[in-house]
């Protein structure tokens, strides 16, 4: 299958089997991350992975945050917790910022981006399930996160990783605009 096949039928899975996801495979993820570009070498990536008694923990923090978030919704906190209960991977993925230097830390920003597009075909190729989140149960906006993987204050959270064996098969391709709705030619 070519890049551009696999690119087309990449999609997000939000529900895994209930079977732990083998160091190898997390392993090749990671692997595949440090292929990504970036400016000057400086992989600017960190990956927190959580699983069994991490993941507990991080049950505990997304349910304190989704509590304060939706006092008055307990369907969508419980609805918000089960996606962390039924997932058996996640990978909190920081950028490192570039003190004095805003051009700097964006590129590395972007180069976590394409680090974590790595990781996802990677994850396709080995079989696995893998969705990006960032709001909600992401917490990618919350400091609770930072502080929960113990990242420093000269990194930022970019992305929430959810990952494992897929128990959906997507069957229904996404509309996508054509290129040339969201093209210019100069």
């Amino acid at each position: 299958m070519t890049v551009i096949e696999k690119l087309q039928q990449r999609r997000a899975i939000r529900q895994y089997e209930q079977k732990p996801v083998e160091r190898e495979k997390i392993e090749q993820l990671l692997q595949a991350a440090t292929y990504a570009p970036n400016d000057r070498m400086r992989e600017p990536w960190h990956f927190y992975v959580l699983q069994d008694d991490s993941l507990k923990r991080y049950e505990e923090m997304a349910n304190a945050y989704l509590q304060e978030r939706f006092p008055t919704k307990p369907h969508l906190v419980a609805s918000s917790l089960e996606v962390i209960q039924t997932t058996p991977l996640v990978i909190a993925v920081t950028a490192d910022k570039v003190v004095g230097d805003e051009g700097a830390t964006k590129d590395n920003e972007f180069a976590v981006c394409s680090a974590i597009m790595s990781m996802w075909l990677a994850a396709e190729e080995l079989g696995l399930g893998f969705v990006w989140r960032t709001r909600g149960v992401g917490l990618v906006h919350d400091e609770r996160m930072h502080q929960f993987i113990g990242a420093t204050e000269e990194q930022q959270v970019i992305g929430t990783l959810f990952i494992g064996y897929p128990a959906e098969t997507p069957t229904t391709e996404k509309k996508r605009s054509h290129f040339n709705e969201k093209t210019t030619w100069l």
